[in-house]
C-alpha cells in the first residue's frame, strides 16, 4: 500500500506563540469559500486537509467539503471521511470495546500477525462512571456504602480495565468515583486545540465517543458526537469515519432568559422545537447575540441533549467566553494563549455579538430567549415538553389518554385510586402522580453551577420555611465531578440539601441511566396491586419507559430546582401557581414562588464560589483513584489471560473461525421474524442496561454459574460477557412485540406458535439454521449509542432489520456487525403492505450491491415488496462483505 505526501503541505504556515514556533494548515489559502462555511464544517475541512493521503482521505474529499454550499443538498448525499483527534468512552461501552481489542489481538495472532498492532492510534480516554448505583440514599454514609458495593460488584471489570490501561498505548483510564464522562471531558480532558505528536502542527480538538451524549463537548467548541462502540474501535485503530456531508441548521438565539428561568427550561424548549423541525442527520450550529449571554455550562447543557432533538451535533464555536471557561477550569495560560492564537489565525474564533460576515447555513431558525418558560418533559420522552403552569392538566390528561407516549389508559373508575402502605412504621398514602424517585443527577445539569447552586439556594429557602420531603421518596444527589461538591460546600448550601434528603450518593450517571437502585417493597406492592402511575422526577436527559425504574411509569425531566420542588410537593399532580408546596410551622402556606431564587441571586453566589483552585485541586489527583482502585492487582502481558469461570469478562465469539479471505456471501432465504415491533424502539428496549430480572434467561445462566440474585448486578455491568448479553437482548419488560397480547420480553416461535423468551426462541431457530429478521416502525434504535443493541441481535442470528426509519448511530452499529438495515419505501409500512410478521421472508440481495438501492423482498404468502438498502456509503458495503467492521480491521492488519 503506497501513501503519497500530503498535497496540502504547501499551505502549512508558521505561528509563533511565546517563544515556540508551531505550524498549521492555512485554510483561507483554499479560496474565499472557506470564510463562508459554517464553523462546524471548517473543522471537518481542516481534518480532511491535514489527513489527506489520497487513500483514506482524497483531494476530492477536500474539494467536496470546501464546496459544502453546493454539495450539502445533493440528493442521496455526498460521502466524506472524518478522522477525529481522539476517542472517549465510558465503562458500560468501554469494557466491551477493550474486550473486543483483547479478542482482536488473539485473532491477529492466530492469523499469523503481530497482536500489538491492535492498539489505539489516537488518545482514548475511558471514564468509569456507569457502574455505581443508588443502593443507599438519604444518609450521610450513602456515598461510601454505594462506592464500596460498586467495587464489590465490579472488581473483576475494574481489574480488566486496569489491565487494559497497561496493555494498550494511548489509553487513559479515569477511575470510578471521579465523575461523569462528559463532565470530566468538559472540565478536564478537552484540549480545544491539539499539538501534533510527531511535529508541532496545530489542529482542532475533535472527538467521537461511545455514548450518545458525547455531544455535550460541542458547548465548548469541540466538535464531537456519539458513535457505536464498534465504529469507535475502528477510529482507535486509525480508520476514518465515513459520513454524509451534513446540512447545517443555523439556530439564532436572541434576547435574554427571564429571572426565574433556568438553562434546563431552555434546553427542553430547544429540544421540542428542533424535534418538530426535523434535524436528524444534520448539524445544528448556534449563533446570534443571545449565545453571548449564555455561560459555557448553559451551552454544554444544550449541546448535551443533542441526541434528544435528533441532530448529529449542536455546535457552539469557540469565543471569548470559551477561553474564560478554560481559565476558570484551571487550564494553563500557555495553552489558552496557544488556542486563541490558532483559532484567530484560522478564522475559527467566534464573536457572537457581531452579525457581520455570518456563514451560510442550509436553513436558519431562531428563538427569543425571553419566551422560554419554566418547563419539564415527559412522561415518556425527552422531547415532550410541558410548561410547569400546564403540568397538572397535562398529567391528568395523560392518565386517561389511550396508551402511548402521552397516555396510560387508566379507566374512569380507577382515576382516583389510592393505596396505603407502611414505611418505617408509619402509614402513608400514594396515588396517581405520587413522586417515588427524585434525583438530581446527570451531566446534563450537574455540570452547570447555575442550576446546582440554584437548587441549593431553593433548598436553603425551603428548609428555612419549614418544608420537608416525605421519607419514603427516594431522593439523591449524584454530582458529575468533585468540583460540584466543592462549591456546594463552600457556598454553604449542602446542609440544606441533605436536610431535604438530597445526600450525595455517588459520582456517576446513576439514576439517569437506570441505576436508581431498589425502592421499598411495600411501595412496590402498593403500586403494582393498585395499578398506580407513580413518578420519577430527575435532572437527566432520558426518560424512556422502563429506563429509570420499573415502578415509575411516568418520568419527568426537570431542572434540579424543580426536582426538589416536586419532591417537597410529593406529586406531579400540582399547580404551583395555585397550590402551596406546604405550610410553615405557623400554618401559613408556602408557594414555590416564595422560595425560588432569581438568576441574579444565583450568579452572585456562582461568581464567589466557582473558582479555578477547585478544578485544580480535584483534577490534579483524578488519575490516582481511591484506595480500593489502587489496591487492584491487574495481570500483566499484552494478551489477556481469559478465565473460563468468569461471568463478567469472556472472550467473545465474533472472530471464531475467521480466515484471511473474505467469507462467501450467503443468501437470506426462508427467514422468520423474531420480533414484530412498532415505532420508537430504543436501544434500551433492544439491550437494556438496568437490573437483570430474576426469571430471565440471563438470570438462569448466572444462577447455573453459582450466582445468587444479589450478585447478578446489571446488564450494563456485564457487557464484557457475551453469554449474558445475548440472553439479555430484547429483555426489556416494557418492549411491545405485536406477536404478544401484552408488553414484555416474549415472542412466538412461529412454526409451533409457542410463547417463549426471546433468547430461547432464537436458540430454537438457530438449531434449525433458520435465518432471522426484525420488523419495526419509525426511529428503530433511538436512544443511547449502544453497540450491544447490534451485537446482541447478531448473536441471536438476526441477519436483517426492516424498519420505517433508523436512528443514525444504531444503523451504523448494525452495519458494523454485518446486519443489513433495510427501510420501507416512503408511505409504506408493514401495516400498509398487509404484513403479519408470520410469513417466511426471502431477501433478494444482488451480487453487486450499491448504497441506497432498492431490493426485493418476497414472502411465502405472495406479498412481495421493495425496500431501500440502508448501506449509505461504499464503506458500509465493504464492512458488510467482511462480516463487520472489526473483521475488516483484522484482515487489514494481517494482509
Amino acid at each position: 500500500m503506497c501513501f503519497v505526501a500530503n498535497p496540502f503541505d504547501k499551505h502549512l504556515k508558521s505561528l509563533t506563540v511565546g517563544s515556540k514556533e508551531f505550524h498549521y494548515y492555512n485554510l483561507s489559502a483554499l479560496g474565499s469559500k472557506y470564510d463562508k462555511l459554517p464553523y462546524s464544517i471548517r473543522v471537518l475541512l481542516e481534518s480532511a486537509v491535514r489527513n489527506c493521503d489520497n487513500f483514506q482521505v482524497k483531494e476530492q474529499d477536500v474539494q467536496n467539503i470546501l464546496n459544502w454550499e453546493q454539495n450539502q443538498s445533493v440528493e442521496g448525499g455526498i460521502e466524506v471521511p472524518f478522522k477525529p483527534a481522539r476517542v472517549i468512552l465510558q465503562d458500560f461501552t468501554g469494557v466491551p470495546a477493550v474486550v473486543d481489542f483483547a479478542a482482536m489481538r488473539d485473532a491477529v495472532k492466530e492469523l499469523g500477525g503481530d497482536p500489538e498492532k491492535i492498539n489505539p492510534n489516537c488518545p482514548a480516554d475511558l471514564v468509569i462512571d456507569h457502574s455505581v448505583q443508588v443502593d443507599f440514599a438519604r444518609s450521610s454514609n450513602a456515598l461510601k456504602k454505594n462506592e464500596d458495593l460498586e467495587f464489590e460488584r465490579n472488581q473483576e471489570r475494574f481489574t480488566f480495565l486496569k489491565w487494559g490501561a497497561k496493555a494498550f498505548d494511548n489509553m487513559l483510564i479515569v477511575p470510578p468515583g471521579s465523575g461523569i464522562v462528559h463532565q470530566v471531558n468538559l472540565e478536564y480532558l478537552a484540549r480545544v486545540v491539539f499539538t501534533g505528536k510527531d511535529k508541532p502542527i496545530l489542529y482542532p480538538d475533535t472527538v467521537v465517543g461511545t455514548d450518545s451524549h458525547t455531544t455535550m463537548i460541542n458547548g465548548l467548541g469541540v466538535l464531537g458526537w456519539g458513535v457505536g462502540g464498534i465504529e469507535a474501535e475502528a477510529v482507535m485503530l486509525g480508520q476514518s469515519i465515513s459520513m454524509l456531508l451534513p446540512q447545517v441548521v443555523g439556530y439564532r438565539l436572541h434576547g435574554s432568559l427571564g429571572q426565574y428561568v433556568t438553562s434546563t427550561d431552555l434546553v427542553l424548549t430547544i429540544t421540542k422545537h428542533l424535534r418538530q423541525l426535523g434535524v436528524v442527520g444534520k448539524f445544528v450550529e448556534f449563533y446570534g447575540p443571545g449565545v453571548a449571554a449564555l455561560s459555557i455550562a448553559d451551552r454544554a447543557t444544550i449541546a448535551n441533549m443533542c441526541p434528544e432533538y435528533g441532530a448529529t451535533v449542536g455546535f457552539f464555536p469557540v469565543d471569548e467566553h470559551s477561553l474564560n471557561y478554560l481559565r476558570q477550569t484551571s487550564r494553563s495560560e500557555e495553552q489558552i494563549k496557544l488556542i486563541e492564537a490558532y483559532l484567530k489565525a484560522t478564522n475559527q474564533l467566534r464573536n457572537y455579538t457581531s452579525e457581520e460576515n455570518e456563514p451560510i447555513f442550509s436553513q436558519s431558525v431562531s428563538l427569543d430567549l425571553s419566551t422560554v418558560v419554566s418547563s419539564v418533559s415527559g412522561p415518556k420522552r425527552p422531547n415532550d415538553r410541558v410548561s410547569v403552569s400546564e403540568m397538572k392538566a397535562d398529567f391528568q390528561a395523560c392518565l386517561s389518554n389511550k396508551i402511548g407516549f402521552k397516555g396510560f389508559g387508566i379507566t374512569e373508575n380507577k382515576m382516583n385510586t389510592q393505596a396505603k402502605f407502611m414505611f418505617n412504621s408509619v402509614q402513608y398514602t400514594i396515588k396517581h402522580g405520587s413522586v417515588i424517585i427524585a434525583a438530581i443527577t446527570s451531566c446534563t445539569n450537574t455540570s452547570n453551577p447555575s442550576v446546582m447552586l440554584g437548587a441549593g439556594l431553593l433548598a436553603k429557602n425551603a428548609v428555612a420555611a419549614g418544608l420537608t420531603v416525605a421519607p419514603y421518596i427516594k431522593t439523591s444527589l449524584s454530582p458529575g465531578s468533585g468540583v460540584v461538591t466543592y462549591y456546594l460546600q463552600e457556598s454553604k448550601v449542602i446542609d440544606a440539601l441533605t436536610q431535604l434528603g438530597f445526600d450525595i450518593v455517588g459520582y456517576g450517571c446513576m439514576t439517569c441511566i437506570g441505576n436508581s437502585g431498589g425502592i421499598d417493597e411495600n411501595i412496590v406492592n402498593a403500586i403494582e396491586q393498585n395499578d398506580l402511575v407513580c413518578c420519577g422526577v430527575l435532572s437527566g436527559n432520558r426518560n424512556f419507559e422502563g429506563r429509570i425504574h420499573p415502578n415509575t411509569r411516568a418520568n419527568y425531566l426537570a431542572s434540579p430546582l424543580l426536582v426538589i420542588a416536586y419532591a417537597i410537593a410529593g406529586t406531579v399532580d400540582i399547580d404551583f401557581e395555585r397550590e402551596p408546596l406546604g405550610k410553615r410551622p405557623d400554618g401559613k402556606p408556602v408557594f414555590l414562588r416564595d422560595i425560588w431564587p432569581t438568576r441574579k441571586e444565583i450568579q452572585v453566589v456562582e461568581q464567589q464560589h466557582v473558582i479555578p483552585a477547585m478544578f485544580q485541586q480535584v483534577y490534579s489527583r483524578i488519575q490516582l483513584g481511591s484506595s480500593s482502585w489502587q489496591a487492584l492487582n491487574a495481570p500483566s502481558g499484552k494478551l489477556y489471560p481469559w478465565s473460563e469461570s468468569s461471568t463478567y469478562i469472556k472472550k467473545p465469539p465474533f472472530f471464531d473461525g475467521m480466515t484471511k479471505d473474505l467469507p462467501p456471501s450467503v443468501r437470506i432465504s426462508g427467514a422468520r421474524v423474531l420480533l414484530f415491533l412498532g415505532d420508537s424502539v430504543t436501544t434500551d428496549h433492544i439491550s437494556p442496561a438496568g437490573s437483570i430480572g430474576r426469571n430471565s434467561p440471563a438470570a438462569r445462566y448466572l444462577a447455573q454459574n453459582g450466582l445468587t440474585p444479589r450478585e447478578f448486578n446489571s446488564y450494563g455491568s456485564r457487557r464484557g460477557n457475551d453469554a449474558v448479553m445475548a440472553r439479555g437482548t430484547f429483555a426489556n419488560i416494557r418492549i411491545v412485540n405485536k406477536f404478544m397480547s401484552k408488553a414484555g420480553p416474549k415472542t412466538l416461535y412461529l412454526p409451533t406458535n409457542e410463547e417463549m423468551d426471546v433468547f430461547d426462541c432464537a436458540e430454537r431457530y438457530k438449531a434449525s439454521q433458520t435465518p432471522l429478521i426484525i420488523i419495526a416502525g419509525k426511529d428503530y434504535g433511538s436512544g443511547s449509542s449502544r453497540d450491544w443493541a447490534a451485537k446482541g441481535p447478531y448473536l441471536l442470528g438476526v441477519r436483517a432489520v426492516i424498519a420505517e426509519s433508523f436512528e443514525r448511530i444504531h444503523r451504523s452499529n448494525l452495519v458494523g456487525m454485518g446486519i443489513i438495515p433495510l427501510q420501507f419505501l416512503p408511505n409504506e409500512t408493514a401495516e400498509t403492505l398487509g404484513l403479519t410478521g408470520k410469513e417466511d421472508y426471502t431477501i433478494e440481495l444482488p451480487n453487486e450491491m450499491k448504497p441506497g438501492q432498492h431490493i426485493k423482498i418476497s414472502t411465502n404468502a405472495g406479498k412481495d415488496f421493495n425496500v431501500i438498502l440502508r448501506f449509505d456509503t461504499e464503506v458500509d458495503l465493504l464492512f458488510y462483505k467482511h462480516g463487520g467492521i472489526l473483521n475488516y480491521m483484522i484482515r487489514k492488519i494481517v494482509a
